[in-house]
């Protein structure tokens, strides 16, 4: 990544850690689990791509790799510099501009993002673990909404970091990862169908997939499978 977007993207980390989380970019192994999916899909049908909180493009440039003629790449980002950036990008860098036509930012809050038509695979970044409870419990009911039955929810989080925080963070801090926590495993346990662990990353990461199933039920839960990076 150019000098110039770590810039940026340390800029924003210091003005708005809140939304932007990392203290670094997502790393090329991060990027490409956060991908798989994506790059194993079967068949040859368009499908529809939508990835929230990019911030300077990490993982994108890995997805703008698998996008398909006929696809459709809509892209959610809240953090204005981020947007520009990302429009940059796809105004000037080659992989880029291959999928412009087919692509888009747009610089809304996702609980608010209305889509004509459902997605396919739904790829986030956002930094869950430092939101209110009442706003992670809308961003995934937002997911949800905006993913076909089958469609894939694919994001990450760091390793460790609530069930370290929920130890030795303040009581209030605590309280408030401790009901993330449940409100995640509550959909991690009925619909996660793989897990990354990727080192190499700062910090270290999961990746976390999830299947959307048509009536969201415990007993249509697929069974968990782990990989290692």
């Amino acid at each position: 990544m150019p000098l110039r977007e770590y810039a940026t993207f340390f800029r924003q980390f210091r003005q708005r850690f809140e939304t932007t989380g990392a203290i670094a970019p997502s790393s090329r192994f991060l990027a490409s689990a956060m991908a798989h999916p994506l790059k194993q899909r079967a068949g040859d049908a368009p499908v529809r791509v939508l990835e929230i909180g990019p911030g300077t493009g990490a993982v994108t440039r890995t997805l703008v790799k698998h996008i398909r003629e006929g696809d459709r790449f809509d892209l959610v980002e809240l953090n204005e510099a981020f947007a520009e950036m990302l429009n940059a990008r796809f105004d000037n860098e080659p992989a880029w501009k291959r999928v412009r036509e087919q692509s888009e930012v747009h610089v809304v809050p996702i609980q608010e993002f209305a889509a004509e038509e459902p997605y396919d695979f739904v790829i986030s970044g956002l930094p869950l673990n430092n939101f209110p409870t009442a706003l992670v419990d809308e961003i995934f009911e937002a997911y949800f909404r905006l993913l076909k039955p089958g469609g894939v929810l694919s994001y990450f989080e760091y390793q460790f970091v609530r069930s370290i925080r929920t130890r030795i963070g303040k009581s209030e801090d605590r309280k408030r990862l401790t009901t993330i926590d449940s409100t995640m495993k509550s959909y991690t346990d009925r619909l996660r169908f793989r897990r990354d662990w990727i080192f190499v990353n700062l910090p270290p990461a999961w990746v976390q997939h999830l299947r959307a199933d048509e009536r969201s039920s415990a007993d249509s839960a697929p069974t968990v499978g782990e990989t290692h990076a």
